[in-house]
Order: C-alpha cells, then sequence, then structure tokens
C-alpha cells in the first residue's frame, strides 16, 4: 500500500498541462491498439500488441485522471477565491 500512496502523490504534483500531455498519449495509445488489427501480422501478434496497447492506453488514461483531479481542483479553487 505504501508504493502506491507515493505514485499517487507524485502523480497529484503533476500540473495540468501534464495531464493534457498524458491524456493525449492515452488516445494514441487507444488509436495503436486497434488500429495494429489492420496489419498483416498473425492473428497471436496481434493479439500481443492489442494487449500491450491497450494496457498502456489504461495506464495512461487512469494516470490523467489522477493529475488533471487533482490540477483542476487547485484551479477551481483559484478561480472561486479571486471571485
Amino acid at each position: 500500500m505504501g508504493n502506491f500512496y507515493k505514485i499517487k502523490q507524485w502523480l497529484n504534483g503533476l500540473s495540468f498541462k501534464t495531464g493534457i500531455i498524458v491524456a493525449g498519449v492515452c488516445v494514441v495509445c487507444y488509436a495503436v491498439s486497434f488500429a495494429q488489427m489492420l496489419l498483416p501480422i498473425s492473428l497471436e501478434a496481434k493479439g500481443v500488441l492489442w494487449v500491450i496497447f491497450f494496457g498502456l492506453a489504461k495506464t495512461c488514461q487512469y494516470s490523467a485522471l489522477l493529475i488533471l483531479g487533482k490540477a483542476g481542483t487547485k484551479k477551481l479553487k483559484s478561480y472561486f477565491s479571486k471571485q
């Protein structure tokens, strides 16, 4: 549980811009995970590539949510404190 907490804290410390970049990488990984099905390679290789890129996409997705969640909360707090 300790390592998960450290990773979560590190992700929470990243900026909003970093969260947007990670979300963009997520979209690219999703696209590649399905686009590779069009390649003329064996079914086993397609399965392996799909697992790898889909897993990367999910990892990026949840990381982006952690990053954007914290940064988004900070942006809202600063916006309403100025009002």
